[in-house]
């Protein structure tokens, strides 16, 4: 007689137990006096050592919405610009993220840089950015993801890809490469504007170094130490 196997008990018997997966951390201490005066020069330091090691997509980043009762929602998006202002990336203002943000601009973000054991982490509020700002960013877009965002209303239930696809080769057809494609009216940028930005440097033993910036009234920022 053939034995019968449990073909899922096998394969999850396969599978490590995430309980007993962990990295020790091998890391500089990161102190107070090593600190940029603020939050955004410090990120342009950290920004540009991601780039130097060689991390993929470095300018990846998770961003944290909320609607305006509590329910939060997550996704990975690509950090365009980022100056002494705040944070930008661009969206369809109707996908999810887009319609939380304008009921409940609060918002949090995170930069997880795994291979070199730092991660950033902000809250703020996000608010549109100005029409000319989105409109410059948008020629600058390859022609193909220009024609990506007029094909796609991002968020909504759609039938198949072949609808998507379909969409995309009618708007081909209608900019050919070469002919500029006018922004769509409902995409744009977001600019997070930080009220605290905390960088993470990961230890042996969990004595991680967590140094929070964060903003007064009178927009001064401070910093202060977290336990890991």
């Amino acid at each position: 007689m053939t034995p019968v196997t449990d073909h899922a008990s096998s394969a999850n018997a396969a599978v490590p137990d995430p309980a007993v997966m962990r990295e020790q951390y091998r890391s500089t201490p990161l102190l107070e006096t090593d600190l940029a005066p603020t939050p955004m020069e410090q990120f342009a330091r950290w920004f540009h050592a991601a780039i130097t090691a060689g991390l993929h997509e470095p300018n990846a980043m998770v961003v944290s919405t909320a609607t305006p009762d509590g329910r939060p929602s997550s996704r990975t998006v690509l950090l365009k610009e980022y100056d002494s202002r705040g944070f930008v990336f661009y969206t369809n203002y109707g996908s999810r993220k887009g319609r939380e943000i304008g009921a409940n601009p609060y918002v949090s973000l995170l930069f997880p840089w795994h291979p070199i054991a730092r991660q950033v982490v902000v809250t703020g509020t996000a608010s549109r950015i100005g029409r000319d700002e989105t409109v410059a960013y948008f020629r600058s877009r390859p022609h193909g993801s220009q024609l990506g965002a007029w094909a796609s209303e991002q968020s909504s239930v759609i039938a198949s890809r072949d609808e998507l696809l379909t969409r995309y080769e009618e708007l081909a057809a209608r900019y050919p490469e070469g002919e500029q494609v006018p922004a769509p009216p409902e995409w744009g940028g977001l600019r997070v504007v930080p009220e605290t930005v905390e960088y993470w440097q990961g230890h042996e033993n969990r004595l991680h170094d967590r140094l929070r910036y964060t903003t007064g009234a009178d927009g001064a920022w401070t910093v202060e130490r977290l336990s890991p």
